[in-house]
C-alpha cells in the first residue's frame, strides 16, 4: 500500500493515537487520564480531540474557552495542569449543536487541528480517535506522524472483536501498536470491597494472544470518575491503581 506523505512532526517529541474501533469503551476518559498522568510526571502535554462529531474532552476538563487565533496559528486553551486542548466543541457557540458533515470535511478538520494549532514543544500529544475505522481515523493514521497506537477495550467479547479491526487497520498503515488497556474491567464495592465483573469474564487475554501486544492493565469501573468527568474535574481524580497502570505504560515512551 502506497501511503501519502505525513505532516511534519513540528516540535512534538511523541504522538500517540488512542482508539478502539468501538464506541462506549471509554477511550476519551482513558485519553484524558493518560494526559493527566503525563502532566503529573512533569511533561508538556496536549490532547487533539479527533472525534469531531462527538467530542467530550472539553467537558471532562471543564474547558469552554474559544481558541485564540493569529497569524501564527491557533493557540489552544490550557487546563489547570497546563494540558493544551483542541476540540470541535471549543469552536461552537453552542456545544449541544450537532456537527453534520460528510467524510472529507471531517478529515480536513482533523488535519487542521494538527497543522494549524500552536502545539509548540510538547513532550507528548495524545489524539482521541472516534469509533470506527474510517474518515477521521484514517486521516490521523495516514497523515499524522504517529509514534504509536494505544488500543482501549472492555471485557466483552464483542469489544475484543471490533478492537481487532482497529489493530489490523493500524498494522495496514504501518502504525506501531504500543499496547492495550482494558477499561471498565470490574466494579469494586465501596462498602465491602468485593470486586464484581459487571461485564463478565474478560476476553482480553485471548486478544493479547492474537495481537501479540503489550497489555498495560485493567482499569476499574469507577462511578466517581464519571462524576468528576461530568463535572469538568477529571484532573482532580485520584485512584492509585489507575495512575500506576498508566504511568507504568507510559514509562520510557514519553
Amino acid at each position: 500500500m502506497t501511503l501519502p506523505p505525513k505532516s511534519d512532526k513540528k516540535q512534538i517529541k511523541k504522538i500517540y493515537a488512542v482508539g478502539s474501533g468501538k464506541g462506549g469503551v471509554g477511550k476519551s476518559s482513558v485519553t484524558s487520564l493518560l494526559a493527566v498522568s503525563a502532566a503529573r510526571m512533569g511533561k508538556k502535554v496536549g490532547i487533539l480531540d479527533a472525534d469531531i462529531t462527538g467530542p467530550s474532552i472539553p467537558t471532562f476538563f471543564g474547558l469552554s474557552t474559544f481558541p485564540f487565533g493569529n497569524a501564527e496559528g491557533i493557540e489552544p486553551p490550557k487546563t489547570s495542569l497546563g494540558i493544551k486542548v483542541i476540540s470541535m466543541n471549543l469552536l461552537l457557540d453552542d456545544p449541544a449543536k450537532p456537527v453534520v458533515w460528510r467524510g472529507p470535511l471531517l478529515g480536513n478538520a482533523v488535519t487542521q487541528f494538527f497543522t494549524d494549532v500552536q502545539w509548540n514543544d510538547l513532550d507528548v500529544l495524545f489524539i482521541d480517535l472516534p469509533p470506527g475505522t474510517a474518515d477521521a481515523v484514517l486521516t490521523v493514521m495516514q497523515t499524522i506522524p504517529l509514534d504509536g497506537f494505544l488500543l482501549v477495550t472492555s471485557p466483552q467479547e464483542i469489544a475484543s472483536l471490533v478492537v481487532r479491526k482497529a489493530a489490523k487497520m493500524a498494522e495496514m498503515l504501518s502504525v506501531p501498536l504500543v499496547g492495550v488497556v482494558e477499561n471498565m474491567s470490574a466494579f469494586v464495592c465501596p462498602d465491602c470491597g468485593k470486586r464484581v465483573e459487571l461485564f463478565g469474564k474478560s476476553h482480553s487475554p485471548a486478544l493479547m494472544d492474537d495481537l501479540g501486544a503489550s497489555f498495560w492493565g485493567s482499569l476499574p469501573l469507577d462511578p466517581s470518575l464519571a462524576e468528576m468527568a461530568d463535572g469538568g474535574k477529571i484532573e482532580a481524580y485520584e485512584n492509585k491503581e489507575v495512575f500506576d497502570i498508566l504511568a507504568q505504560g507510559l514509562q520510557g515512551r514519553i
